[in-house]
Formats: C-alpha cells, sequence, structure tokens
C-alpha cells in the first residue's frame, strides 16, 4: 500500500522521543510498502538536506513544510479562540494544510498516517483510510505536569488539560486504526472504545544499542532531551534530594546529565559531581562511560526510550513505578524501582557497592529488552490491522 506519513517534526535527528518512533516505524513499513513523508519543521536549525539523506532511502517522496514564528502565533490565536489544544493551534495554519492537501491529491495514498494528535486537524475529515498515532496520553501527562505547577502557569495548563481530553475523545471516531505506545496510557484515554486502540510499543535497535567494554568516568547517568519538562522535573529531582542522600554514603559519586538543549534548570544543577553534556553527537558514548543508567520519572507518559537504550547496552537500571508502569520490568530482578527519593538513592548505592546485584540487574535487563522490544514485530502489528482496514473498503 502507500502510506502518506505526516508528522509534526522532521524525524532527524533522533534526539526526541517522538521523531525516534516516527523514524523507526518508517523505516519498518518501508520494507513492504510505499512511503510518502510529510514533516512539518518549526525548527531553522534543522538540516533539511541531512534529514534528507537519512529518510531518502526509505522514502519514495519526502516534503518539508516550514512554520515560522507569525503563523504559529497566529495558529494559537485560532486554537484558543476555537477552543482547541494549544498543541493543535502551534502546528496548524491554512498554507500548509493547502500544501498537505495538494500533496495527498498528487500521490493518491491508500493510507494516511498521523504522528500525534497535533497534526489530526489536517487529515480528520479526508475520505481517506486513516490511522493515527497518539503516541502518549497528552491529556493525562498535561494535567501531571499542572498538578506540580506554579500558581502562575497552572491555570494555563490546566486549561490544556481539559482542552486535549476532549479533542482526545472528539478525534477518536475520525480514524480507522487508532495506536498508542502502552496499556497505562491506553487505560487512562477519555473514550468508552479505548480498547479499540491497539499497543504499539517502542522498540530499540539491539545492533546499534548493544553492550561496549568501555572505562568508566562516570557513576550514573541520565539521558534524553533536556529541555523537556518530565526530564527537567528529573533532573531538578535528582540534584536536590537524590543525590543529597547519596553522597552521605558515597560523597565522590558522579551524575552524567547528557541531552541535546539543556533548559536553565538543567544548566544551574551542574557542579564538580553533576556534570552537564548538552547535545552529544553519539549518546552511547554517555551509556558506555557509565556504571548505572537512572530515570527518575516524576510527570510525564509513554514508554521511556532512555531506559530500551540504557537497558539494551546492558546497564543496571532504576526507575519509577510511573516509567516501569509502562515498560513492564520484573521489580528487583531486571529493574530497581524507588518510589521516593530515599527508595531511589538507597538504589543507587546499592547497585555501586553490590557487584553481583548490579551484574544481575544488568544481565536481566539486558535480556528483558532483547526479548520484549523489536520495532519490527510492533509495527507489523499496525501495518496487518492497516491492510485489514483496506480490505474492508473493496
Amino acid at each position: 500500500m502507500k502510506i502518506f506519513v505526516l508528522l509534526p517534526r522532521i524525524p532527524f535527528p533522533l534526539e526526541k522521543g517522538d521523531k525516534l518512533r516516527a523514524f523507526n516505524q518508517i523505516k519498518q513499513l518501508a520494507k513492504h510498502n510505499e512511503i510518502v513523508l510529510c514533516a512539518l519543521n518549526d525548527n531553522p536549525k534543522v538540516s533539511e538536506q541531512d534529514a534528507f539523506r537519512a529518510l531518502q532511502p526509505y522514502c519514495q517522496s519526502i516534503s518539508f513544510i516550514k512554520i515560522t514564528k507569525p503563523q504559529i502565533a497566529l495558529g494559537l490565536v485560532r486554537a484558543f479562540c476555537k477552543g482547541l489544544p494549544m498543541q493543535c493551534g502551534y502546528f496548524y495554519n491554512r498554507k500548509a494544510a493547502k500544501k498537505i492537501d495538494a500533496l495527498i491529491a498528487k500521490h493518491k495514498p491508500d493510507m494516511l498516517f498521523g504522528q500525534l494528535l497535533r497534526v489530526a486537524e489536517y487529515i480528520r475529515h479526508k475520505n481517506i483510510p486513516k490511522a493515527i498515532d497518539y503516541q502518549d496520553i497528552f491529556s493525562y501527562g498535561m494535567k501531571r505536569r499542572a498538578d506540580i505547577a506554579s500558581c502562575v502557569t497552572r491555570p494555563v495548563l490546566n486549561m490544556e488539560y481539559r482542552r486535549l481530553k476532549r479533542y482526545e475523545a472528539a478525534i477518536f471516531d475520525d480514524f480507522d486504526v487508532k495506536t498508542i505506545i502502552s496499556e497505562p496510557d491506553r487505560a487512562l484515554f477519555p473514550h468508552e472504545k479505548r480498547d479499540e486502540i491497539l499497543i504499539i510499543p517502542n522498540g530499540v535497535d539491539h545492533d546499534y544499542f548493544k553492550p561496549q567494554e568501555r572505562e568508566k568516568q562516570y557513576d550514573l547517568v541520565f539521558t534524553g532531551n533536556m529541555s523537556y519538562p518530565p526530564n527537567v522535573n528529573a533532573v531538578e529531582y535528582l540534584a536536590t534530594e537524590i543525590m543529597p542522600i547519596v553522597w552521605k554514603t558515597l560523597p565522590e559519586t558522579k551524575l552524567y546529565i547528557a541531552g541535546a538543549t539543556p533548559d536553565p534548570k538543567v544548566k544551574k544543577a551542574a557542579s564538580d559531581k553533576i556534570i552537564v553534556s548538552g547535545w552529544l553527537d553519539d549518546i552511547r558514548d554517555a551509556y558506555a562511560q557509565s556504571r548505572v543508567f537512572i530515570a527518575p520519572m516524576r510527570i510525564g507518559t509513554g514508554l521511556q526510550n532512555k531506559l530500551l537504550e540504557a537497558m539494551s547496552m546492558r546497564l543496571p537500571s532504576i526507575t519509577s513505578p510511573l516509567a516501569n508502569a509502562s515498560l513492564g520490568a520484573k521489580p528487583n530482578e531486571e529493574i530497581l524501582i524507588g518510589s521516593n527519593a530515599e527508595e531511589m538513592a538507597q538504589n543507587i548505592i546499592t547497585l555501586l557497592t553490590n557487584t553481583q546485584k548490579a551484574e544481575q540487574i544488568a544481565q536481566a535487563g539486558f535480556d528483558f529488552t532483547n526479548r520484549v522490544y523489536d520495532w519490527g514485530k510492533a509495527t507489523s502489528v499496525m501495518e496487518d490491522e492497516m491492510q485489514k482496514v483496506l480490505k474492508g473498503r473493496h
């Protein structure tokens, strides 16, 4: 089949979870289908040439549509007035809509596939079979942010939460195939027919993220896009609550914060014992040079790619109940879980001082990710459902 893939961002470089998911799904779908890719671009710093080279082996056609700051501002105003989520307003504008309509008319795809509700307005009313990857439960992720926000930003976040919740349900029946990343996300979905949503987890490129024998420079590592609010919150949690407890027992412990575009709050956490890297050309270096991986997530939804990558590289890992709800690893066998700062700190101390326990968790976590998380298996479930929809239409 010919699939028209519409993305809110160019899926390269792969420094964000939605880009990683899109790139790998395109790569898998391209094995048996023709891919027509259209990606919006709100970031003038992204090299469209590099992205084109990376995506060209998998796509019959590639189009990037720039969205400018004035267009974004106008879109946000329109969304506010219409009662739509600001997430939609940010990415939607009429000029881009005309270009997308022209591309669809030109290529005559069998299936439209939009990633995230951010692009739903462009395709939800088209009389062509359609799929939407909700990916995460955006509304509940916004609610978690609102719950811990300041009194200044909380009303805005709560407004966005209510709008997202309405919109997630409103577009449900517009799409023939609906996907989401995990069972906990689907369980929170605001629609009575939520069980129709396919759970399509992320995978890991196990040939790329594989164990490396390297000299260890850091005791702990946390990776990710460091402007993403859940990651910023996790860094603050580490720096102000968890690490001070660890340092009472292991005063020389070094934490490495590795990831693109660090927020000012992340930069503020830097010290002689907390190293903030910024962008890395190869994120595997951060994993390979560290003894233990930690992802102390308190807000956000969805599956944490960082955990999959670290465990695939055979790092003993620690996370929160929230993050493991989507991951599904066995606590104290394949991963260690901390519900508060004290438990997180104790898990760190255990893995840094008990070599046997660290080795056991590392191996079991490695086996778990290799057994469960595979891009090909996950994407084939979605592809099969698309084929069923097309057969049903004929």
